[in-house]
């Protein structure tokens, strides 16, 4: 498993990357491009997703709660 738990991920470009079931508990994906990423069943209980852009991304199973999705 991948464990980015409170990594700064800020603006990160992220698209197309295969994050399936990673930990990103408490990560700032503020405004990072994740386009196409795949999330699907990934951690990311109190992520910052503020202006994320989760086009076309996977989170089937993904664990939200607490997480910011505004913008």
């Amino acid at each position: 498993m991948i464990s980015l738990s409170e990594a700064n991920l800020n603006g990160a470009d992220l698209n197309g990357a295969n994050l399936s079931g990673a930990d990103l508990l408490d990560a700032d994906l503020r405004g990072a491009d994740l386009i196409g990423a795949n999330l699907s069943g990934a951690y990311l209980s109190g992520a910052d997703l503020l202006d994320a852009d989760l086009r076309g991304a996977d989170l089937i199973g993904a664990n939200l709660i607490r997480a910011d999705l505004n913008g």
